[in-house]
């Protein structure tokens, strides 16, 4: 069935490289006036119709602007003054709410549906057979997409299905009620199932990005493992949502149900089971070299562990990230919290801190060798350029550390460069001199590219990953331990993780964890909050874990960034400056682990339930 009458959003295609290595592939050229009938009649306006579809996409570098999900969670900090604050100090509502994403994915979900319908059927001689059976698919999957950021956000939504609103229709015809969870669930795996039909294992190099069968598995991975967890297994906040004619929006959920966590460890074990993907590991001198292994999965443009990205100009991600001691336009401000340092564990493989006193004091394990008083001569593994004055903590950490963790004091990580930088008042990248300084005293690196200059606008190029192998495995993991504790492939598993990462088995240094569920889930989701740090991943996990008013709320820590330098610019960090320093104190209630609907939408469709709290 072909449409004709209804606004379309095509006429005012978008282009953005959000798929490929080869830039001309979705290049922008003037947009001629054309009906409707004619997008159909020619390949190359049908590609671009594909292509608006996949603009609604939200690209996942633009750690200031676009999300929240760096800022607003308890792994990091951004020091703009942009709209994540709000979340952070509690002061949204329904009439103000940050990132607001409900128009653009159901614009994105409207044109996926329109071009579905009529891409198999168009009149373009141009276009190939593989083109109109793959492409409709290709944008099935991105309305499966869209639904499922939805779903991550609010919860249970409105699922269309293949209908196309009519909006010439009066108000209250386009009334719709919410589906359950179960419906929404349900519906984005069926869809990512037939999609998975006809998508191929692997793009055409020049289509690296598109979606493939890998990309629709882990979608399914980490939406049945979310389904799982206690925010939507088990919760007793959102038992009484129901839609206005009774229709429980959450049904069951205060009952914890357990076949859920295996449902997700088989979708997982899925894509284990393609042997399509790896863990990215790089040799030095015939050996494994942990370090660059894990660097390099950030840099090495589609390695093998990448199973869903995106290809992106450096910019976003590395602007924000450079110190600005480097020169040019580095506004280098995103940065992890204290929080998120104190996560690592030493290279013995054990995690130093386990917890904090009321006053915010760190609980240390005492075996892990770990140590915050004083300083010690000692050479960065990946900067060489032999050893500087280092405080203790940051001393025999493991490799993970040393590739994310950027340090008052440390040398700026771009070859050529011998500054130093300094994130106390006053300091070369710190406040005081400019806005644009990391609140918390570090500066997250993880995503830096030695081998730019920035100072010159080298900002290269990176491939996102948005689902990557590490996830699928640590989505096992946790899974298989909720149901089945004693399962051999939770050792197995976890232990390729750290064996890339270059800490011992876990056996080895946790032997009373192993069988026992509550002592092994907090080893996993430890290592999930380093390995896949600064990914978009802490945001969504501390929420489905309902850890959130834990730690997500109340004092986020750093050094202390307020001690002042001896003159503007200076490079040596002030003695003051190394103490743990509250740096800004967020508010977490119970009614943000889902955002609200905004209230133009209540306004508008008196069908839709509020969601919890708001």
């Amino acid at each position: 069935m072909k449409i004709y009458n209804i606004r379309l959003f095509f006429l005012s295609i978008l282009f953005f490289s959000c798929f490929t290595s080869c830039d001309s592939y979705l290049d922008k050229e003037e947009d001629l006036p054309m009906s409707f009938p004619k997008i159909w009649e020619k390949r190359e306006t049908i590609e671009r119709a594909l292509s608006n579809v996949w603009g609604y996409m939200t690209s996942p570098d633009n750690m200031v602007d676009g999300h929240p999900f760096i800022g607003a969670s308890d792994e990091g900090s951004a020091t703009y003054n942009r709209e994540y604050r709000l979340m952070n100090f509690g002061t949204w509502n329904p009439s103000s709410i940050p990132y607001l994403k409900w128009d653009q994915y159901y614009r994105g979900i409207r044109e996926a549906t329109i071009f579905m319908q009529n891409a198999p059927e168009a009149h373009a001689k141009d276009l190939e057979a593989i083109e109109r059976e793959q492409w409709p698919i290709e944008a099935r999957f991105a309305r499966a997409y869209y639904y499922y950021q939805l779903v991550q956000l609010y919860g249970p939504v409105m699922i269309l299905g293949d209908e196309i609103l009519d909006f010439n229709l009066p108000i209250a015809d386009l009334q719709r009620p919410r589906n359950s969870m179960d419906e929404c669930v349900e519906y984005i795996v069926t869809e990512l199932r037939e999609c998975e039909k006809i998508l191929p294992e692997e793009q055409p190099a020049q289509y690296y990005g598109k979606p493939t069968k890998g990309a629709c598995k882990a979608i399914i991975s980490e939406l049945l493992l979310f389904y799982a967890r206690p925010l939507f297994n088990g919760n007793e906040l959102y038992a009484d949502l129901k839609n206005e004619d009774g229709k429980e929006l959450f049904p069951g959920i205060a009952t914890v149900k357990s076949d859920r966590w295996k449902r997700a460890a088989d979708a997982a074990k899925e894509i284990i089971d393609m042997q399509k993907y790896e863990l990215h590991k790089v040799q030095t001198n015939g050996k494994h070299d942990p370090l660059k292994s894990y660097q390099r999965v950030f840099l090495e443009l589609w390695n093998g562990e990448i199973i869903w990205g995106r290809y992106l100009g450096g910019y976003y991600t590395r602007v924000h990230t450079t110190p600005r001691v480097a020169g040019g336009v580095a506004y280098g401000g995103v940065s992890p919290t204290q929080q998120q340092v104190d996560a690592y564990s030493m290279k013995n493989g054990r995690y130093p801190v386990i917890g904090y006193q009321s006053d915010g004091s760190p609980i240390i394990d005492e075996t892990s060798g770990y140590n915050e008083d004083g300083f010690t001569n000692f050479e960065h593994p990946i900067d060489k350029g032999g050893a500087k004055r280092t405080f203790n903590m940051y001393k025999d950490r493991e490799p993970r550390f040393y590739a994310t963790v950027l340090w008052s004091g440390s040398k700026l990580p771009y070859t050529g460069s011998s500054a130093i930088v300094n994130f106390g008042f006053n300091g070369n990248s710190g406040g005081g001199v400019s806005h644009d300084y990391p609140k918390p005293g570090y500066m997250m690196r993880k995503w830096t590219d030695p081998t730019l200059n920035t100072a010159g606008g080298q900002w290269g190029n990176i491939t996102w990953p948005i689902f990557r192998y590490a996830e699928v495995l640590l989505n096992y993991v946790e899974a298989l331990n909720e149901y089945d504790p004693g399962h051999t492939d939770i050792i197995k598993y976890l232990n390729e993780i750290r064996e890339r990462a270059g800490v011992p088995n876990i056996e080895e240094v946790y032997p009373e964890a192993i069988g026992n569920k509550n002592k092994m889930r907090e080893l996993i989701r430890r290592e999930r909050q380093i390995e896949l740090a600064f990914e978009n991943k802490r945001f969504f996990d501390t929420r489905t874990w309902m850890i959130s008013e834990e730690v997500d709320g109340g004092p986020m820590w750093g050094m202390d960034t307020t001690s002042a330098a001896p003159s503007p610019n200076a490079t040596t960090t002030p003695e003051s400056f190394w103490k743990r320093t509250i740096f800004e104190t967020r508010v977490f209630e119970t009614k943000h682990y889902l955002y609200p609907f905004h209230q133009r939408e209540l306004d508008r469709n008196k069908l839709i339930i509020q969601n919890y709290g708001w």
